[in-house]
């Protein structure tokens, strides 16, 4: 009796050490370090026609456990990968099922009664994709169908910018980005509303581009970062010390280019966003 009450004991003490214990010292011991991926959040994070992982975020965090592995000096840092939804996403890192959530995450204040974030990573902003020779601005859907991603902030972005220019419209959830271009190549909606990278990564890849418009306006601001486990200082910590390095080398141009080609280049807002977060050691 006396040997399995110390053996319980023993097992609830192991417990309670692995939960209090922050991310960074599991990942010392392990040699493991969780990455939380989007399928279906490109350029950001997701899966190609072959089924392996790509995206700007993707190769962000791949970068970032690199810059780890050499900050505390392991012998090697394996990454595992756990896919995550829109939906469940946060709930992933708050059970320490994932360490670090890479996809298109804007990073927000209510977001932080939940979750911590790692410096920015991207700027963006929603705009809407349209049928060519169709509506040219937003103003000119009023009383149309626009699609949306469910469980996002683009979808609130969308309600709220309805509310302040006083229209009317029929908002579509759609269960992913290519249903709403589908859904829109088809004239089910007039309009899909999403941030400007992901449209102009849909539209290249739609194979149907002649058939679509991207309206220039910008509105909404979104700014990415990386989403960790609230409150473990630590790992925080190591995460900004890797971007600020990856910020301060030439990885960031080589990996921006990796992702959205070698002639593109990065807004002004967001090469303004690398040098303010290279923050020195």
């Amino acid at each position: 009796m006396l040997r399995t009450a110390f053996t319980a004991l023993a097992a609830l003490v192991l417990m309670i050490s692995s939960v209090s214990a922050g991310a960074l010292d599991r990942i010392k011991e392990t040699g493991v370090i969780k990455i939380g991926y989007r399928t279906d959040a490109p350029p950001f994070s997701y899966k190609t026609s072959s089924g392996e992982l790509a995206g700007y975020s993707i190769a962000l965090c791949q970068a970032v456990a690199v810059q780890i592995e050499q900050q505390h000096k392991l012998k090697k840092l394996s990454l595992e990968y756990v896919p995550v939804t829109a939906e469940n996403r946060f709930k992933m890192i708050q059970d320490g099922k994932a360490d670090l959530l890479c996809g298109a995450t804007t990073a927000t204040l209510s977001r932080r009664e939940t979750v911590d974030f790692s410096l920015p990573t991207f700027i963006d902003g929603a705009s809407v994709l349209m049928r060519a020779g169709g509506p040219q601005t937003f103003g000119d859907l009023e009383g149309r169908k626009i699609g949306v991603r469910a469980g996002t902030t683009t979808e609130d972005a969308l309600r709220n910018t309805v509310k302040d220019l006083s229209m009317t419209v029929e908002t579509v959830a759609v269960q992913d980005h290519k249903d709403g271009v589908a859904k829109l190549l088809n004239n089910d909606i007039t309009a899909y509303f999403a941030d400007r990278a992901i449209l102009v990564y849909l539209m290249a890849g739609s194979g149907a581009a002649d058939r679509l418009f991207l309206s220039d306006q910008q509105l909404t601001y979104e700014p990415y970062a990386l989403a960790l486990p609230k409150g473990d200082g630590d790992f925080r910590l190591a995460v900004d010390r890797a971007l600020s390095r990856i910020y301060r080398s030439s990885g960031i141009g080589a990996l921006f280019a990796k992702t959205f080609g070698a002639n593109a280049q990065p807004t002004a807002e967001l090469r303004a966003l690398y040098r303010i977060s290279a923050l020195p050691n």
